[in-house]
């Protein structure tokens, strides 16, 4: 997946979730957006720490390790020999339109990816309260994208976790 999509982890989610929860069932819907949220908090790319959760998941850390390779040098080779050829055609108006439209199409997978994650996680008042309030701090306030995931998850343990009801 890492060699033929563009995009970064979130346009590669429509990706993942056709070959690695409906063709293969190596996880459900539910783990993969997990997977995606601890991604989002973890240092590196958003895909390549998917791929390294499903690895471990299956196989444990020799797992993780070797669908992490498998996932990077690919793409690593690519983009290599294409930084070698692009540095001597990106001033070609072909080449620059291309690329334009490879970002139209991008934009286009992100978008379905927020609308099937938002589909999914916001079932109630409390979830678009949560993400409401992501939302805002994060395009008004440009608010850190791990502050956010983690307030979200104490914002979801607090307004979710089950109430101890007193003796009467």
């Amino acid at each position: 997946m890492g060699c033929i999509t563009f995009g970064g982890g979130y346009a590669m989610l429509p990706i993942i979730e056709r070959e690695l929860v409906q063709r293969k069932k190596w996880a459900t819907i539910d783990e993969v957006t997990d997977y995606f949220a601890i991604g989002q908090v973890t240092p590196g790319v958003i895909a390549v720490n998917v791929s390294t959760f499903i690895g471990i998941k299956k196989k444990g850390i020799p797992g993780g390790i070797l669908c992490t390779l498998g996932f990077i040098l690919p793409s690593l080779i690519i983009i290599t020999l294409i930084a070698v050829f692009l540095k001597n055609f990106s001033h070609i108006p072909l080449i620059q339109y291309a690329f334009g439209g490879i970002r139209i199409a991008v934009g286009a997978l992100i978008l379905d990816t927020v609308i099937k994650l938002f589909k999914r996680a916001v079932k109630d008042w409390k979830a678009l309260a949560i993400c409401v309030a992501a939302f805002l701090l994060s395009a008004v306030f440009r608010a850190s994208p791990v502050l956010l995931v983690i307030s979200a998850g104490i914002a979801g343990f607090l307004l979710y976790r089950p109430h101890k009801k007193r003796p009467t």
